[in-house]
């Protein structure tokens, strides 16, 4: 009688398992699939490609002599600060090209084949992790050839960027949850902008947090933002992990903890 008792329960957590599995391979099927749109749709790449180029050559020779005396003694401050705007900014397309495959029906047509439903939207955001390694990479390549030198070494300015593209797959997370919920592709965009451009602005990634007005001060320092921008600087910098670093990944955490579950909640209503 026991053994009877405990076979379909064994037999049920073995579905269980193979059906994570399942979800598991189906997701990164679905990243590769992602991979794919990227390689045959080039175009998607300018932001991630021209975007650390540009904002890199003229925040630094615009406000590098106002604010640090020359373009060298800026460098250490406007990289990490570009590098954490860029790839957070880029996370932004997450849940736009996911409004845009939604409306097109392409989900639709997922729902007829046999694989996990929450495949499509993992593998998603899983391929997006390719466009932040893009942005960081040629974001400190960029500092590299204007001079910039990080006394923190090649491993800890490949932490720093690991650092980055964790928070800013962490973030994705939100911007894919309005993909699910909004209407159209262009107030995906819309709103994430509004809700990250002052995040982004208002931090230390461009100035020192001293020179900024005592009623902006405090948000400045509280803002998530500017714990990401000072880790990525004492990592690259000094080689050093302080309590930003920990303030980061904790925020990352909170971020998939709350965001994960709702997104998926919505998505699987909406499909």
């Amino acid at each position: 009688m026991k053994n009877t008792m405990i076979k379909p329960v064994a037999d049920r957590q073995l579905t269980n398992y193979v059906s994570f599995g399942q979800s598991v391979r189906n997701s990164f099927t679905m990243a590769y699939r992602g991979i794919l749109k990227i390689r045959r749709t080039p175009e998607q790449l300018f932001d991630v490609t021209l975007q650390p180029i540009i904002f890199t050559l003229m925040f630094t020779y615009i406000f590098g002599g106002a604010i640090s005396g020359n373009v060298q003694s800026y460098l250490p401050v406007i990289i990490p600060g570009i590098l954490v705007q860029t790839v957070i900014t880029t996370s932004i397309v997450t849940g736009v090209q996911l409004r845009e495959d939604m409306d097109k029906g392409v989900f639709d047509r997922f729902k007829s084949l046999p694989i996990a439903r929450i495949a499509p939207l993992a593998g998603a955001l899983l391929a997006d992790t390719i466009r932040y390694t893009i942005a960081t990479v040629l974001t400190f390549t960029m500092g590299y050839i204007m001079g910039y030198r990080p006394d923190g070494g090649l491993a800890y300015v490949a932490i720093a960027g690991i650092l980055v593209i964790v928070c800013s797959w962490a973030i994705s997370w939100i911007f894919a949850f309005f993909g699910v919920i909004a209407r159209t592709a262009s107030s995906v965009q819309g709103i994430s902008m509004l809700a990250l451009f002052p995040l982004t602005f208002l931090s230390n990634a461009f100035v020192p947090v001293n020179t900024m007005p005592d009623w902006l001060q405090w948000f400045v320092k509280i803002n998530p933002v500017s714990h990401l921008v000072t880790a990525v600087r004492n990592l690259a910098n000094s080689g050093t992990f302080g309590w930003d670093f920990a303030i980061s990944l904790i925020g990352a955490a909170v971020i998939v903890a709350v965001f994960a579950p709702v997104t998926v909640r919505a998505y699987m209503r909406r499909t």
